[in-house]
């Protein structure tokens, strides 16, 4: 395929890719057809993404499967909590050249040297290891042994993590919950789609995903969507959109009464550029204000805090999102 083309046809080419991973990961996964589109938005805008669920729901399988329609070198961590920092990132091991009797040192990576990183159940453990990932989602690099090491392209962090059971968790700390572009929740099949679950996974076939893109196209298709313009008015309403999380003066009443600590700059960011991929997976070239709205409780609910009243009232982080997005201006 070739990748020598110019921005209108990457353009053309990108809802078409849409299309083509749809297919594949139709094959495999039944239903959520919402958790799909957004892990494609993070996918193509080189953001990570956490997906919240109970067992069973197929959040693993999902991020597999993705990884093969794409053709991309795939890599798996089980979080536990023995788990230590250099599980993650690599280690240093001494070996003895038996010619010559001399002993050197040699670094063997780890998982993380990889395209799409799967971090399942990612609160199992220590804050000390869920730190490790830090650097390498923020930077795209390692520091280990004394080098700083960079990671291939693209390089991504899918995270799983279980809502329900908290013995024996670590909360992910506010700053790692900050790299995540997206927090998307997995819940419940339908009748239905539980139905056709049960049909394909018991009769013992497994159907085969093909790779749809080449690495060098995908690659150029998280670049397109840098270079497609946006409006101010896009711009505007994420902007706004972001600051009515944060609590002080003139902050609408759903923040002043029910959020403790609102969503950072980087908010703004990623509502502009998920609402870019969001227009352009879509075959549009400049994003609308309902672009932003479509994934706006996905980039804000795990970016904000709510106090003691929200939590007595059960509302939850989504809820008071949605109700922000009434209230701030277009």
């Amino acid at each position: 395929m070739d990748t020598q083309l110019d921005d209108a046809q990457l353009l053309e080419e990108l809802a078409a890719t849409r299309e083509r991973l749809l297919g594949q990961i139709r094959r495999v996964i039944v239903g959520q057809q919402d958790v799909v589109e957004l892990m494609l938005i993070a996918l193509f805008a080189q953001g990570h993404c956490l997906f919240i669920g109970v067992p069973g729901l197929a959040k693993t399988l999902l991020v597999s499967t993705t990884a093969k329609a794409l053709g991309l070198d795939f890599g798996r961590i089980q979080f536990t909590p023995d788990l230590m920092p250099a599980d993650i990132t690599g280690t240093e091991v001494l070996e003895e050249d038996k010619s010559t009797g001399g002993r050197t040192m040699r670094f063997i990576k780890g998982p993380v040297f990889t395209n799409l990183l799967l971090a399942d159940e990612i609160n199992r453990t220590p804050p000390k290891t869920q730190a490790a990932l830090l650097q390498a989602m923020q930077e795209r690099e390692v520091t280990a042994a004394g080098h700083t090491m960079p990671l291939d392209k693209p390089f991504q962090v899918f995270a799983t993590q279980n809502p329900i059971e908290q013995e024996g968790t670590y909360p992910l700390p506010e700053a790692q919950l900050d790299r995540f572009m997206l927090s998307i929740n997995v819940g419940y099949p339908t009748e239905d789609e539980e139905l056709e679950i049960v049909r394909r996974t018991t009769v013992g076939e497994t159907p085969e995903v093909e790779s749809v893109v080449t690495l060098e196209m995908l690659i150029a298709l998280q670049g397109l969507v840098r270079r497609l313009p946006s409006s101010d008015d896009v711009n505007r309403y994420a902007v706004r959109l972001a600051r009515s999380t944060r609590p002080g003066p003139g902050a609408p009443s759903e923040t002043a009464n029910w959020v403790q600590w609102g969503a950072g700059p980087r908010a703004s960011q990623y509502l502009s550029v998920g609402a870019r991929v969001w227009a352009a997976l879509r075959g549009n070239e400049v994003p609308h204000i309902d672009d932003v709205k479509a994934i706006a409780p996905a980039v804000l609910s795990h970016r904000i805090v709510l106090n003691f009243q929200a939590e007595a009232e059960g509302l939850t982080r989504e809820t008071v999102v949605r109700r922000l997005m009434e209230q701030v201006r277009t």
